[in-house]
């Protein structure tokens, strides 16, 4: 994992929000059509509604999470579901631990 990267990631309001969300899929989202909210993660204009965007920028958000390695993306038909990346979101922590 690529410190400076993660960190850039977090440094956003939206993007904070967004792994919040998604530390409790089914507390925080309606029952989907595709996909389940725990096993297979919140598709991404769900997540775009709830953060009020459109899903271009909602897919930038979850695109710069995922290249830091702190969400998942699943595809299922044509949409992409995201689920956190525990492991990465634990290195992270470790790394700024250390840093600090």
């Amino acid at each position: 994992m690529n410190l400076e990267l993660a960190l850039r990631a977090v440094a956003n309001d939206r993007r904070l929000q967004i792994l919040e969300w998604l530390k409790d899929p089914a507390g925080r989202f309606p029952p989907q059509v595709d996909g389940d909210r725990v096993k297979d993660g919140i598709c991404g204009c769900n997540i775009a509604g709830k953060l009020g965007v459109t899903q271009p920028t909602a897919s930038e958000h979850l695109k710069i999470l995922s290249q830091a390695g702190l969400v998942h993306g699943k595809k299922i038909k044509q949409w992409t579901f995201y689920t956190r990346d525990e492991a990465g979101i634990k290195q992270l922590k470790k790394m700024i631990a250390a840093k600090l």
